[in-house]
């Protein structure tokens, strides 16, 4: 097995709406923000290649919006889907599995583009089986108001129509472990990677950056606050007990962390970059 870091592109969100109820002045000390409260995320996915699997988690946002859509998230920088695939070695044709955290559009978009003429959708991963799961699919297909704006059918809705969604709970997925989290939205699941003899965590939005690891530094985006601060203090003390690789898939600074217990309870320990760990 190899797993390689895939960042498919960089984006800014606001600050505030990124860490809750946690002041500006203990936040920013971690994650700085601009002079319109926006701080730099990435989407960074993760591939692994396994004999002749070769499966992708999570895609990224995808390019299919109009401009003003896309305006919202002040894109930067030269990473994409395609290109990080391609730096690799690969093509999205190569990949067989499309593993998926959870359906917001930062998570999924990649997976559907527009054909050439622009008139219909279609698969990004055209030989690959989606991954999501049935409790996730029905919290994303009837959503509630809000998470409305973050569930978008162009995404969701033609993985099914192409033949190609599969759902963990129900084809007997056994490629990884999965911690089920509900504090962000329904039923997200967390990937735990058996790989050089450690645990590689996928963390999507349980833990979207370093700055997060508090336990009240939480994301005015959860639908449940509070069972994220549960879910989160459980998982990180495990994470410091085990020595679990920590993958950020939002933190524009630090690929990978590890973490431990302290006084304050548990925080950082190292950040590292994926590659600088696995050589």
């Amino acid at each position: 097995m190899k797993i390689y870091p895939l960042n498919t592109g960089n984006f800014k969100l606001d600050g505030g709406a990124m860490f809750g109820v946690v002041p500006k002045s203990l936040w920013q000390r971690t994650n700085p923000a601009d002079e319109n409260n926006m701080c730099d995320w990435s989407m960074r996915c993760m591939l692994i290649e396994d004999g002749d699997r070769l499966m992708i988690i999570d895609n990224g946002m995808g390019d299919k919006q109009n401009d003003k859509f896309f305006s919202y998230y002040y894109l930067f920088g030269d990473a994409s889907l395609e290109g990080g695939l391609n730096k690799l070695g690969f093509t999205a044709d190569d990949v067989t599995d499309v593993f998926l955290t959870h359906l917001h559009f930062d998570h999924c978009g990649g997976g559907v583009k527009w054909n050439k003429d622009r008139t219909k959708y279609q698969a990004t991963f055209k030989n690959a089986t989606y991954w999501s799961n049935s409790q996730h699919w029905d919290w994303a297909t009837l959503p509630n108001q809000r998470e409305k704006a973050s569930f978008l059918t162009e995404n969701i809705i033609p993985m099914q129509e192409f033949g190609q969604l599969k759902f963990t709970d129900k084809e007997g997925f056994n490629y990884f472990d999965i911690l089920m989290a509900n504090g962000h939205t329904d039923a997200q699941m967390i990937p735990h990677i058996k790989y050089q003899d450690k645990t590689v965590v996928f963390m999507a939005d349980l833990l979207p950056s370093v700055g997060h690891i508090p336990l009240p530094y939480v994301m005015g985006y959860d639908t449940r606050p509070l069972l994220t601060m549960d879910e989160k203090g459980k998982f990180l003390k495990e994470a410091a007990d085990k020595e679990y690789i920590l993958f950020l898939e939002h933190d524009a600074a630090n690929e990978c962390c590890t973490v431990q217990h302290t006084e304050k309870g548990v925080r950082v320990k190292d950040t590292f970059r994926f590659d600088d760990l696995f050589k």
